[in-house]
């Protein structure tokens, strides 16, 4: 009867508390913990979150690597270097003659395998002669292959096709292609896993040279980097590096370096082929692909394989991650007790990825930062869970609503809340994305505190002309600025009013640089991209907060614009579809190019006020005419181009369109 009584009076006690927080708090706590959660789990999805959890994981990696005191034995690098290039007076494509004599030498020290990461994509001179040397090679070689499908950057079909060729050619001799992909992280261009091996792919390079067990064949986990335990000072390099020259000229003097060990060929020239790695933001040390390709190998011949943590296990640990912040909270500990409370945890949620790093455990999907995020999402949730959120949120929503979106769109949406409904829908939007030039550079030279109130400045500064124009913020991603026209409010002239604020951006962000202090380093501008096209906007947060924001390839092309001025030495990029729907004549033409990631030609169009709208014309008349064919007229914009050197976009543009031909684009670098 008393463990009744006692256990009636437990539950008297919730539910005496369930109404004391109230059905809206108790949703909106019971909210924050399922954000918590999804951010304990999922921190390396999570955008601003994935970019710490990178560098958690470098900083694990670089102090729980796998170090040696020797040079691995078993692998020797033969390299063309800058000496090399000097010395045959040919820099590309590299010179097969010399690869040819190499391998003959190297073919006669008895290698256990031989690997090339070089493209043969395209014809020399000295082609046979290699061919005759694979021919007759008596040690297993395996030779870089790219596929288009897989490594558009690295090959184009045409260029595959001669590969392809090229080995058939090399037949009966020992040769086998191999892959060469690597892929490095989107986000950061870091190489920190072993790519996937597609099945149409042939084996990775280090696969294929030391066929490894099963366990290993599709092995896409962390690369473990087998790094020198001396000083930088005293460090000794992790593999053997010969000049090819030396090993074709002086065969006898490297015998004892390559007799019985895996000989991997490429290039060590600078600026070519470099990839960051987990220790480059400690070094500063940038690694070549070759390397990379060693390291492989060398984990592969170690079996030096991490070990992957359970999908379940990531779950179990989000939850205490969450549930060690609730209970915190829940406590309402004071003073010392709290204090001790947050040490151990911090002990304990801190040390665990370093100490699982250090037991040879795949820590590469461990969210480190995502545990404490998670945490501090459930201590803030549990802990102003009592407190009155009524007529608080609504003010909240209210200067949120002022601060993102245009003062007259922010009353309609207050007395119709129904228009940021959690759905979305298609709409034609006007998308705009811009980025300050030589701010990473800028955040490095400067205290965080100056920085700070720089970046807020500038983010004032671009938000009041994005609202003073009627446009919707979408998002700040570091120094850019996300923003669109023509959603959840759309109107005639959102082409006038996007075009206008994308010039007055541009303007507003050269203003703040000329004012930014004469103790701050020179600050680049601003660029602009703004393309008109369909995307799902809508409010994807949640029931607890106001997250209204625009999805798909219209916000994709516009950020692919912004970034596009760089090439294109221009200021702003109005791609041909949002111009056409605008009443301005400010336009001066770009010609057509294919942006960064895209296939599809894109006409692209500049804004430019200060211009002599009769010269703004002429160039849009003289740019027509030669697109259809009349090259007279591209000798007319050389002149004038001639007569306005300074304008390095114009200069630009009568050169792409000049190598495009009439009716033709220019195809643009990476991102």
């Amino acid at each position: 009867m008393a463990e009744q009584a006692n256990g009636g009076g437990w539950a008297e006690g919730l539910r005496r508390s369930v109404r004391q927080v109230g059905p809206a708090r108790l949703i909106g706590t019971l909210l924050f913990l399922m954000l918590g959660l999804y951010v304990a789990r999922f921190g390396w999805e999570v955008p601003f979150a994935s970019d710490v959890e990178r560098a958690l994981y470098d900083l694990r990696f670089q102090t729980e690597a796998h170090r040696t005191l020797e040079q691995d034995d078993r692998i020797v690098l033969v390299t063309y270097n800058d000496e090399t290039l000097a010395q045959l007076g040919k820099r590309s494509p590299l010179d097969r003659a010399m690869l040819a004599r190499a391998l003959a030498a190297i073919d006669g020290m008895n290698p256990r395998a031989i690997g090339i990461d070089i493209l043969i994509d395209q014809a020399q001179p000295e082609d046979p002669e290699l061919v005759a040397t694979l021919r007759q090679m008596r040690t297993p070689i395996y030779v870089a292959f790219a596929s288009a499908a897989h490594n558009p950057d690295q090959i184009l079909p045409w260029q595959e096709e001669f590969l392809t060729n090229f080995l058939a050619q090399a037949q009966p001799g020992p040769v086998r292609p191999a892959s060469i992909r690597l892929l490095p992280d989107l986000a950061d261009g870091v190489i920190r896993r072993w790519p996937d091996q597609p099945a149409d792919l042939p084996p990775l390079l280090a696969n294929a040279m030391a066929p490894p067990s099963s366990e290993f064949r599709s092995y896409t986990r962390a690369i473990d980097f087998r790094l020198p335990a001396t000083s930088e000072a005293d460090e000794v390099p992790v593999f053997t590096n010969l000049p090819i020259q030396f090993v074709a000229e002086f065969p006898d003097g490297v015998r004892s370096a390559i007799e019985g060990r895996y000989v991997l060929i490429g290039g060590d020239i600078q600026d070519l082929d470099d990839y960051e790695t987990p220790m480059t933001r400690f070094t500063g040390r940038w690694m070549k692909g070759l390397e990379v390709h060693a390291h492989v190998l060398s984990q592969l011949l170690d079996g030096r394989m991490p070990a992957a943590i359970p999908g379940w296990m990531l779950w179990v640990a989000a939850v205490v991650a969450v549930a060690a912040g609730a209970l915190t909270a829940f406590l309402e500990l004071r003073g010392w007790k709290l204090g001790l409370a947050l040490l151990v945890q911090l002990v304990f949620f801190g040390y665990l990825p370093f100490l699982l790093q250090g037991m040879a455990i795949d820590t590469i999907s461990l969210p480190a930062f995502g545990w404490g995020a998670g945490w501090l999402f459930a201590f803030v949730g549990v802990g102003t869970a009592a407190r009155a959120v009524g007529s608080e949120q609504r003010r909240f929503a209210q200067s949120a609503l002022g601060k993102y979106l245009p003062p007259d769109v922010a009353s309609q949406i207050m007395r119709d809340p129904s228009q940021l409904a959690l759905h979305g829908e298609k709409k034609q939007i006007y998308a705009l994305f811009t980025d300050l030039e030589g701010f990473t550079k800028l955040s490095h030279a400067i205290t965080p505190e100056r920085l700070s109130g720089l970046l807020n400045r500038y983010l004032d500064l671009m938000s009041d002309i994005v609202l003073e124009h009627g446009g919707t913020i979408d998002k700040f991603v570091g120094d850019a600025v996300v923003a669109f026209w023509g959603a959840p409010i759309a109107r005639a002239d959102d082409a006038d009013r996007a075009a206008r604020a994308a010039i007055g951006m541009y303007e507003a962000g050269q203003e703040f640089a000329r004012t930014a202090g004469d103790d701050i380093p020179p600050i680049g501008r601003t660029r602009v991209g703004l393309h008109l096209g369909e995307a799902v906007v809508g409010n994807f947060g949640g029931e607890g907060r106001i997250q209204y924001t625009a999805l798909g390839d219209a916000m994709n092309t516009a950020a692919r614009l912004e970034s596009a001025n760089k090439a294109l030495k221009t200021r702003i990029l109005v791609s041909r579809q949002a111009k056409e729907e605008t009443g301005l004549d400010l336009f001066r033409p770009m010609g057509r190019v294919v942006l960064s990631g895209r296939a599809t030609p894109i006409e692209v169009w500049e804004p430019v006020p200060e211009m002599d709208s009769g010269l703004r014309t002429r160039l849009t008349d003289l740019w027509q005419r030669f697109d259809g064919g009349d090259t007279e007229a591209l000798a007319q914009l050389e002149a004038i181009a001639a007569g306005h050197k300074e304008d390095a976009a114009m200069q630009e543009f009568v050169y792409r369109i000049g190598e495009a031909g009439p009716g033709g684009h220019f195809v643009l670098g990476s991102k």
